[in-house]
């Protein structure tokens, strides 16, 4: 067994030389020899040596037990209880010692969601770390992020659009698993009416029975509202209603905005908020900095990393062929006839190109337009089925774009796969693969 050692570039320190040295003396735990060394503190140190020459009964079962049992020691009888006690290793003495923290080796697997951090567990504690002793930032403005009272929440609702129709939620459950039946009745006797679960809005007297297994987002209707300076007072108090129920937190819904519109919610918080960006974040906990929790994930890739983008190299694998020729691979086998064909041949004459011109022969304007389209509506042409010429106007969206949207939008695996045969893992661009 050897020990290597790599001191850090740190100042020297002042008093009692065992201060720097971890002083081993006398280890007979399981196969060691009367083992006897000194190793400096504030060091990276690698045991190496062949299998069952001890490396692990001195790092594990000597050093880091002993440094643990007498952490442990040190705690109050009521916190040693809820840890487990270590019996103290088979050795003289050890000085110099810190509180250890030791990292389970794990087997390595594939799954893509395995990183070395959470293999370690060391992911674990950095997350508790961020989560407890961080300050947030704005990822917008990068100012640090401060809490917002009530009144500040309303006059920022008093600042939008008079007549602006939103609902008062209280986000009361999040991404928890339950049926939840005793918390509907006791908002029913709350007074409340109405609640939103998953997206959908019921009466209370009509919620549908939830799967115990099945994580939910419930919400309590608080009031329905529409912005005027003469509401300041019932929204003050629907605001601050909602903050109770939700510990803090409250969520306008705006009724005339779409669905999936970005705009369509705003979340405000006692908790955390950016004043100049008028963004509010839910209270930091270990599961935001976990790629692999929804609420800390990236909404991109979904905490993997990369995901599927088109490779143009596998859209155009032939760039000697002609488009008539069938370079564009993914739109090669239409017919003369066919949809693709007749839409390229609307490109080719709005962008004055021809569809002979070999595709590594065309302006890079011309190809850039063709893979990623270009802002004008282009005029197609064909024939119907009883031979008569008709025509129509449409917006060319390009060929990468296309089959990145029928790829997201497909509820056929055969034609995903297929799709898929001109995609490539590639990082993420909105988290870079972090």
């Amino acid at each position: 067994m050897t020990a290597i050692t790599s001191k850090r570039n740190e100042p020297q320190r002042h008093g009692s030389a065992v201060a720097d040295k971890l002083i081993v003396r006398g280890a007979r735990e399981h196969n060691l020899k009367d083992i006897s060394l000194e190793l400096p503190r504030d060091s990276l140190i690698v045991f190496t040596g062949l299998s069952g020459s001890g490396k692990s009964s001195l790092a594990f079962d000597t050093i880091f037990a002993e440094g643990q049992r007498r952490y442990v020691e040190s705690l109050s009888a009521y916190a040693r209880q809820f840890l487990g006690q270590m019996d103290k290793p088979d050795v003289d003495f050890i000085e110099g010692l810190s509180p250890a923290v030791s990292i389970d080796q794990k087997s390595t697997n594939r799954n893509p969601r395995s990183t070395v951090g959470t293999i370690t567990e060391v992911h674990d504690y950095l997350r508790l770390l961020y989560a407890r002793a961080g300050t947030p930032h704005c990822p917008k403005c990068g100012s640090v992020i401060h809490r917002q009272t009530p009144q500040q929440i309303v006059d920022q609702v008093l600042e939008l659009q008079d007549g602006t129709k939103f609902q008062v939620l209280a986000p009361i459950i999040r991404g928890r698993k339950g049926e939840y039946q005793d918390l509907f009745k006791e908002l029913q006797n709350q007074g409340f009416s109405r609640t939103r679960i998953d997206g959908q809005t019921y009466a209370l007297t009509e919620v549908p029975v939830l799967k115990k297994q099945e994580k939910h987002n419930i919400g309590v209707v608080v009031d329905r509202l529409s912005v005027k300076a003469e509401s300041r007072q019932r929204i003050t108090d629907s605001v601050e209603t909602a903050l109770r129920l939700a510990n803090g937190t409250v969520v306008l819904d705006f009724v005339d905005e779409p669905a999936k519109s970005k705009n369509k919610e705003r979340v405000y918080s006692e908790h955390l908020a950016c004043t100049k960006c008028e963004i509010s974040f839910d209270q930091l906990e270990p599961r935001s900095f976990s790629f692999n929790s929804p609420f800390g994930a990236c909404a991109e890739c979904s905490g993997l990393g990369n995901h599927l983008e088109v490779d143009e190299d596998l859209v155009i694998p032939n760039k000697d062929l002609s488009i008539r020729d069938g370079a564009i691979a993914p739109w090669s086998n239409s017919s003369a006839e066919g949809y693709w064909s007749k839409l390229l041949e609307a490109v080719a004459r709005d962008l004055k190109f021809s569809l002979e011109t070999p595709f590594k022969k065309l302006p890079e304007k011309i190809k850039t337009a063709l893979m990623y389209g270009y802002d004008s509506s282009i005029n197609v042409k064909y024939k119907n089925s009883y031979g008569r010429q008709r025509s129509y106007w449409t917006e060319f969206e390009g060929v990468i774009e296309n089959i990145q949207a029928r790829h997201e939008k497909s509820d056929s695996d055969a034609a995903r796969e297929h799709l898929e045969g001109f995609m490539r893992q590639k990082p993420c661009k909105t988290c870079k693969g972090a």
